[in-house]
């Protein structure tokens, strides 16, 4: 089963959930800041992603602007403030078995289908 991790808001997210549903391939949808994930999910995500946790991170938003930019944070560090604030979380990602990618553009969600 393909799972989406999607913010409603966001009009790449709402792309990616676009693309699939054209594509007529069966998926989930987690809104994950409704349900946010934990420490231990989001290090399972990164693993599938096969990144380092700051490549999960959007750097630009003005919250880890406000709370982290210019710390030296561990990947650890990292995880427990996606945590805390999933809205810094990149988007979308879809994951497909033990494979996921950031969907961004949006095509990119062909890669693991």
């Amino acid at each position: 089963m393909i799972t989406i991790y999607h913010k409603p808001q966001c009009s790449k997210s709402r792309e990616g959930v676009q693309l699939l549903e054209n594509l007529g391939i069966p998926f989930e949808i987690v809104k994950y800041l409704d349900q946010p994930l934990s420490k231990e999910e989001l290090k399972e995500l990164i693993k599938k992603l096969g990144i380092k946790p700051i490549e999960l991170v959007r750097t630009k938003e003005d919250l880890w602007k406000e709370k982290y930019a210019g710390r030296k944070l561990t990947g650890t560090q990292v995880i427990a403030a996606l945590a805390k604030y999933p809205n810094l979380m990149e988007r979308p990602i879809v994951v497909n078995g033990e494979k996921a990618i950031i969907a961004r553009p949006s095509e990119k969600v062909k890669e693991i289908l």
